[in-house]
């Protein structure tokens, strides 16, 4: 064979080759994306029994009938939830690891804690935000205060006497009281729990401490059964079953109209088609009727994010926010 022929085939063979290769990008971009097809673990950063195991649960049930894989719960508890949020956050970027971080964890503990390793911009994709839960403030059945006026008087008249309880020092919840003891000139120490509706509730109605706030549906069982006073609820309107425990803003007290949103988020670098797929399956769940009506029962209330970037933006926003409220507050780590 000539140089001239052998030119001819290699050249051939190497557009041949070119082709196959063209060939095989394109039939795998148009390939469906086969994710999931093995079990995903949902890390929640706080013991069973709270707010965000409550939301949680629900969640991981309906995702896991959606996507065709279960969806197991992990506690991760400790730390003001740092502990869980650090493990998802250093988890594989591959979608079988999903996080449901909260207003404490994700807006409030870059703050409250200097030499945190996390930084949830940094090192979380937010997928959408799912719920905002309000608040309720109460106290220990046996504590004499009766209502908010008579809490503020009593607590006045007997300074650092008392202890408030909190599902971790980073929480919302511990904010609310700190903004609470600034405003009406009342002192008590704090107790930091490992979770709200557990470990913080147990402690209330056993005496340990004698006020919290805490997130409604971690204490709403017990405000039902006169377990615990109830003195009243953060958020614009009075809550379902609760009829007769007024608003903060009725109070006279407007800072208190927001509560504690909780976030789906995936660790960054996971691939965009999983955030959109996570995406989709979990505005599925959140429009569910059956899961509408549990969640609004329990005492929270559903916000759905429109997308992955509106849901950053939030969560910008709201770091911006917090860390000015607590540089505001004065409130350090436990």
């Amino acid at each position: 064979m000539n140089n001239y022929l052998k030119y001819r085939v290699s050249f051939f063979k190497k557009i041949a080759c070119l082709l196959v290769l063209v060939g095989l990008h394109i039939t795998a971009e148009a390939q469906p994306v086969s994710y999931p097809n093995k079990q995903i673990k949902l890390i929640i950063p706080f013991a069973p029994g709270g707010a965000s195991d409550f939301i949680g649960r629900i969640i991981s049930v309906k995702l896991s009938q959606i996507l065709g894989q279960q969806v197991v719960v992990d506690n991760r508890s400790g730390a003001a939830g740092n502990i869980g949020m650090e493990a998802a956050a250093k988890s594989a970027p591959d979608g079988y690891t999903i996080y449901l971080g909260n207003i404490g964890t994700i807006a409030i503990n870059p703050a409250i804690f200097p030499n945190l390793n996390i930084n949830p911009l940094r090192d979380f994709i937010p997928i959408a935000q799912v719920v905002d839960v309000p608040s309720a403030l109460v106290g220990n059945i046996d504590f004499p205060p009766n209502n908010v006026t008579q809490l503020i008087t009593y607590l006045r008249a007997n300074p650092d006497k008392f202890n408030f309880a909190t599902p971790g020092g980073g929480s919302a919840n511990r904010l609310e009281m700190e903004v609470f003891m600034k405003l009406t000139g009342t002192k008590m120490t704090h107790i930091p729990y490992k979770g709200g509706g557990g470990p913080a509730a147990v402690g209330l109605i056993g005496s340990e401490t004698q006020v919290m706030f805490n997130t409604l549906p971690s204490v709403k069982q017990f405000m039902v059964a006169n377990k615990l006073k109830s003195y009243a609820v953060t958020g614009l309107t009075r809550q379902p079953g609760l009829p007769n425990v007024p608003t903060m803003i009725e109070l006279g007290y407007p800072e208190y109209k927001t509560g504690s949103w909780q976030m789906i988020m995936v660790p960054i670098g996971t691939p965009k088609d999983i955030v959109n797929k996570l995406f989709e399956a979990i505005t599925q769940v959140m429009t569910m009727p059956d899961v509408v009506e549990r969640i609004v029962n329990g005492g929270a209330n559903i916000t759905l994010s429109k997308s992955p970037v509106e849901a950053k933006d939030f969560v910008a926003a709201e770091l911006k926010k917090w860390s000015g409220v607590v540089k505001e507050s004065g409130a350090v780590s436990d």
